[in-house]
């Protein structure tokens, strides 16, 4: 059974913590040089597959002690927070450009470049803790990964317009608050009676 608080919760700080990663940036620069839908298709699946990883993390938390947990998943927001914080723009990277434009050069880009630069990545952290502090996988599972295909799809639709109107630095400082309050969150579920 789905929680629809769970997955609303998940979305919205995966969704707010993946906006300024340079991957909604890589997005951008791959959806102006390609047809868009064969650039998400494969940052789409490149997608699913970390949020699969990251719940089997987390689902594999679930097994030690709660307040373990909870204190273990209060640290890792916390230290998420302070990453986005502290987290300097570096700016468009460059994209290797597929030979062709066909839909399997395209999309194997997308895929390679979101598989390589997500692994272990700030999102599938968070999505991990956030399986374990649930234990809801599919609610969690469901709201990150369409949090995280939504950035993806604004950015490879819609970036430089976004960016335009809301500065990187707030969407960075909106998610750090909402990762100190999870973490604040976390933290007291551990130590309290």
């Amino acid at each position: 059974m789905i929680s629809f608080s769970v997955m609303a919760l998940v979305f919205g700080v995966v969704f707010l913590a993946e906006l300024p990663d340079k991957t909604a940036l890589a997005g951008l620069v791959l959806g102006t040089r390609y047809r868009a839908s064969y650039v998400f298709a494969g940052v789409a699946a490149a997608f699913a597959v970390h949020v699969a990883l990251a719940i089997a993390a987390g689902s594999v938390l679930t097994l030690l002690p709660s307040r373990l947990v909870q204190a273990l998943t209060g640290v890792l927001f916390l230290a998420g927070a302070v990453m986005l914080l502290m987290k300097k723009d570096g700016g468009e990277e460059e994209v290797r450009k597929p030979e062709d434009q066909s839909f399997w050069k395209v999309s194997g880009a997308g895929f390679m470049l979101i598989l390589v630069a997500e692994f272990g990545d700030l999102t599938q952290i968070m999505t991990a803790n956030l399986a374990a502090k649930y234990d809801d996988p599919l609610s969690v599972g469901l709201g990150a990964v369409l949090a995280l295909w939504s950035v993806a799809a604004i950015g490879i639709v819609g970036g430089k317009a976004l960016l335009k109107r809301v500065p990187l630095t707030l969407i960075t400082k909106i998610a750090a608050i909402a990762m100190l309050a999870l973490a604040g969150f976390s933290l007291y579920e551990a130590v309290a009676p």
